[in-house]
């Protein structure tokens, strides 16, 4: 029998697709920075309003329970009813939360007003790829997810600075009202250049039981692990919540073997790259968010330095990662996504020994910590953005909003209970000046970091998309 010829994988990316990218990269910039700016804001926002720390920490706090409750939803309407239908009216809701947030009057509804901003965040999360990824080549898919990541790691890098000029120049209300006329801007270009696309399989009748119970399973969950970090761990409280939403996920599984449109696609994790993206990244996601936490505590609560030494100390990092980022996804394009993801958890994991190794009581920043940052940062590059394009790369396209939303759940779960750990690990020391517990925390994250590398590693299929694709044709 005569060998099949290779086919060269289309690589032509067209102006629409450049045009779709940009507009939904605005979104994704705008969360990040959003996100960042929040807590450079914390001091001033509690001298405003006179509430406690614990109070004010459900500003970021339920801001995470809502996206994390309602990413699945999101991805599965956007499959549905169509991405482009679904973005934009998320857009119109962080917009509104924005500006609501902006001009609250107290705590109480600052809080709401992020839980408003919240849902249209989850939404955009959960669209944001999915609406423009069609437009690109498979072979280039890694390509836009890559620069998509790259402008997240640079609004994580400028939030901060960012947010401490619009609050130094105006008032903390600023870091909200900013996002108002950008998005004000992606709502007139997006019915203009974002084109519709959905699942040509779906019938519009989703399972809107199986929806309600996942929903309530996962803010259960997400509610618990944000809870356990102000009562600790072991509170009845908190476990009673954990053990009632995953009592939950059984039953949304069994619905989603039956329905016809599931909360849950069941049929995704047929893919052995999407359950190997799926697996690997919950142990990152552990350590990716926990990890940058430790560190930025300890810079001002064990070495006592400043609000803008801080923030001058974390930022080669992710400015490493806004350069890498682009070009990782290119490399995955062409040679697979498995060796990547592994270089750079292990980055990752290793920088984190570092902190573990090198670091003392005695402020080493300028020569340890920051050096071992660039190669957190490094790591950060290779695989932030790489995770979502691994996960994609062989998922159909009409399956990218329930495929994107449900690798983001697990994700972003993981984030919440990584960062509880950091918090448990940490009280470990007797107080913010000792390095007991901070040591902790960074062999947590590096351990983490190394676990996933590895899982990734095995398991992940090897070669590129394109020639996984060209393998099962023949």
């Amino acid at each position: 029998m005569r060998e099949p010829t290779a086919v060269a994988p289309d690589t032509t990316i067209t102006r629409q697709a450049w045009l779709s990218l940009s507009i939904t990269t605005i979104v994704t910039f705008l969360v990040v920075v959003d996100l960042s700016a929040v807590n450079v804001a914390f001091p001033s926002i509690r001298e405003d309003f006179e509430v406690s720390r614990s109070q004010l920490s459900w500003v970021v706090s339920g801001y995470n329970v809502t996206v994390g409750s309602l990413l699945l939803f999101a991805g599965r309407l956007s499959d549905s009813l169509g991405r482009r239908r679904v973005f934009l009216p998320g857009v119109v809701l962080f917009m509104v939360g924005s500006l609501f947030s902006g001009l609250a009057p107290n705590a109480n509804m600052l809080i709401a007003a992020r839980v408003f901003q919240a849902t249209g965040g989850a939404v955009t999360m959960a669209t944001s790829f999915a609406v423009m990824l069609p437009d690109f080549p498979a072979a280039r898919r890694s390509t836009a997810i890559g620069i998509a990541g790259a402008a997240g790691s640079f609004g994580a890098v400028v939030g901060p600075a960012f947010g401490a000029f619009l609050i130094d120049a105006f008032s903390w209300r600023a870091i909200f009202l900013v996002n108002v006329p950008l998005c004000i801007l992606v709502l007139v270009l997006g019915p203009r250049f974002l084109r519709e696309s959905s699942d040509p399989d779906a019938s519009g009748r989703i399972d809107l039981l199986g929806v309600a119970i996942g929903t309530t399973a996962v803010t259960m969950v997400m509610f618990a692990i944000v809870q356990s970090e102000s009562r600790g761990i072991g509170d009845p409280r908190g476990l009673a919540l954990l053990l009632i939403g995953l009592a939950l996920f059984p039953l949304v599984i069994n619905r989603s073997r039956t329905h016809p449109e599931p909360l849950l696609d069941l049929s995704l994790f047929r893919y052995r790259s999407y359950r190997s993206t799926n697996f690997s990244v919950m142990f990152y996601g552990l350590a990716f968010t926990s990890g940058g936490l430790a560190s930025s505590l300890a810079l001002q609560d064990l070495w006592g330095q400043s609000i803008r030494m801080t923030g001058l100390a974390l930022m080669p990092g992710p400015l490493v990662a806004v350069f890498i980022s682009p070009i990782t996804g290119s490399i995955a394009d062409h040679v697979g996504h498995r060796w990547v993801l592994g270089l750079g958890s292990a980055c990752c994991g290793s920088g984190y020994l570092g902190y573990l190794l090198f670091l003392d009581q005695t402020p080493h920043i300028w020569d340890h910590f920051v050096p071992i940052g660039l190669l957190v940062g490094f790591g950060i590059g290779l695989t932030v953005a790489t995770w979502s394009s691994a996960g994609l790369s062989d998922i159909p396209p009409p399956k990218f909003g329930v495929a994107g939303a449900t690798f983001n759940t697990i994700r972003q779960v993981s984030y919440a209970l990584g960062i509880s750990v950091v918090i448990t690990l940490i009280s470990l020391g007797s107080n913010g000046l000792d390095l007991y517990g901070y040591r902790w925390a960074w062999g947590w994250a590096s351990a983490c970091y190394f676990i996933s590398a590895l899982l990734v590693v095995v398991t992940f299929p090897a070669g590129s998309s394109h020639e996984r694709a060209l393998a099962n044709k023949t």
